[in-house]
């Protein structure tokens, strides 16, 4: 047989095939486009975007529509969010929160500290204060050294309560439709500082169906692409769903027609309830 030259093979479909032939599969690179259902439990008609999540349903939504100063990337770093920077003094005691340029809020007003200091006051344990149009200083009762991390899971919204109760936030998704404790609809926005980095989606589509079973049911028939259900025996030996974040800890399964990261968030349900932002349609 005469020798393949190695860059002919790895130039040619004839690498995808030997790649898979020894369990090596290329991570897929995202692509926009198409939309995002999932089938999600814990949903009340009491739900509102200015009142706390208790079910996942509601939580899920609040990651796609608010931000936070920080994130958590699936393999645990911190990263900046709406702060682009931040600095503790005074031995954890003070810290300052540079925020990013030029957020707008679905609204099409801009992301100031004011809203920060807002968002930030009931979760502080001491005072919040702006330091002109740019910075947040937090001046902690208690020092605390993981202030940044902790703030993660602290969402942002605006200052002014009617827009907050609307759901006006900057997340990659603004809300088309919200039916408490139903439905939420959330279209992509079209100038974001993450483009190109997350949000694949155009739409993402949320459905409340309280029964496990009822949402493994959804997904078997085709009517969502994702569900949270705990036990890949929901929908076991078929091969046209993922059970995340696998098969012995699953917490969601995924047809495999969304594509999902190499590695996802696995603190909370949902890749940190941040799939809207980071998975895409194969």
């Amino acid at each position: 047989m005469k020798r393949m030259d190695r860059r002919a093979l790895f130039a040619s479909g004839a690498a995808a095939a030997l790649l898979a032939a020894t369990g090596v599969q290329a991570q897929m690179v995202p692509r926009s486009g198409g939309r995002l259902r999932a089938a999600l439990s814990g949903a009340s008609r009491d739900d509102g975007w200015n009142r706390a999540p208790n079910g996942l349903f509601m939580m899920a939504a609040q990651h796609t529509v608010f931000e936070a100063l920080t994130e958590v990337a699936a393999d645990g770093s911190l990263r900046g969010a709406l702060a682009t920077g931040w600095s503790g003094t005074d031995g954890g005691h003070t810290w300052a929160f540079d925020l990013r340029n030029g957020v707008m809020f679905h609204d099409d007003t801009t992301l100031r500290a004011q809203d920060v200091v807002a968002s930030l006051s009931g979760h502080i344990d001491g005072t919040v204060r702006a330091d002109g149009m740019g910075r947040v200083v937090v001046q902690l009762t208690q020092a605390q050294a993981d202030l940044p991390y902790l703030l993660s899971g602290v969402l942002i919204r605006p200052a002014d309560t009617k827009a907050w109760a609307q759901g006006v936030g900057t997340g990659l998704y603004r809300v088309q439709k919200f039916d408490s404790g139903r439905q939420f609809i959330g279209v992509r926005v079209t100038d974001h500082y993450k483009n190109d980095r997350a949000g694949w989606f155009d739409t993402v589509e949320f459905v409340s169906i309280p029964a496990q079973e009822v949402r493994a049911e959804a997904l078997r028939a085709g009517l969502v692409d994702a569900a949270d259900v705990s036990g890949a025996e929901a929908l076991a030996d078929d091969r046209a769903f993922m059970y995340l974040p696998d098969a012995a800890r699953c917490q969601q399964i995924v047809h495999r027609d969304i594509g999902v990261p190499a590695e996802i968030g696995t603190r909370q349900a949902l890749d940190d309830l941040r799939m809207a932002e980071r998975w895409w349609r194969v």
